[in-house]
């Protein structure tokens, strides 16, 4: 199973949501989870240092005949059943890129660990080929006109939508989910409790109860979501 986060625009909290879910599939999934980290933040946000060597990008620009398998070697653990492959040095977006990520989004999707994608912006690949090969799409967004409006221009389409409210906005969850026909599957208060966790490198231990709601509804609305697929 493979779980792209993603957000219409920068600033959006997808890291912090892509983290917050990969760490609570590592803890409950027999066989651990894997964080796919294409915008260069899951290590920072976990707290860990920066994997070094090779990553995500390498393995981009490599011959096609290096496979998915290969992307095994670049994994590194940051935290009890939890592996980080990292953004790594090189250009994620050169030459062969897209084509070799939409490979790479079907093999992960295939595989039996539950695989937490960080995909960024909407608009940038490697993050919009996965994102568009996922099991389950999930968009973060603030309840702005600018996001809504980029999550309507955007080339994949969301499963569910984790809305970051903060204070003062006039858009509510029923504004959300009519502009893009999806359900809102969580609403995620602002909190100066999860910033201040992210800040301090400690999201992965002390992870704010406010968000640690919000990602198991998530995770039911994705269960719900994937019953419903093996029925159909």
């Amino acid at each position: 199973m493979l779980v792209a986060c993603w957000s219409p625009k920068g600033g959006s909290g997808t890291t912090v949501v892509a983290v917050l879910l990969a760490l609570a599939y590592a803890r409950d999934a027999g066989g651990g989870a894997l964080l796919i980290d294409t915008a260069g933040d899951g290590a920072a946000a976990l707290g860990v240092p920066e994997p070094g060597g090779p990553g995500l990008a390498e393995w981009l620009g490599a011959a096609g005949d290096v496979g998915a398998d290969a992307l095994g070697r670049l994994e590194h653990t940051v935290g009890p059943g939890l592996a980080l492959v990292g953004r790594g040095a090189g250009p994620a977006s050169g030459g062969p890129a897209p084509i070799r990520a939409e490979h790479l989004a079907a093999a992960l999707a295939a595989g039996d660990r539950p695989v937490v994608a960080d995909c960024g912006p909407a608009d940038r690949p490697p993050g919009r080929e996965l994102a568009r090969g996922a099991t389950a799409s999930v968009c973060v967004l603030r309840p702005c006109y600018l996001a809504l409006r980029r999550a309507l221009e955007a080339e994949q389409r969301p499963s569910g939508v984790v809305l970051v409210h903060e204070p003062f906005r006039a858009l509510q969850r029923r504004d959300v989910e009519e502009v893009l026909g999806v359900a809102v599957w969580a609403e995620l208060e602002w909190d100066a409790a999860v910033a201040r966790a992210v800040d301090a490198g400690l999201l992965a231990s002390r992870r704010p109860r406010a968000a640690e709601r919000a990602v198991d509804q998530v995770r039911r609305a994705l269960a719900a979501a994937e019953a419903r697929g093996r029925a159909a």
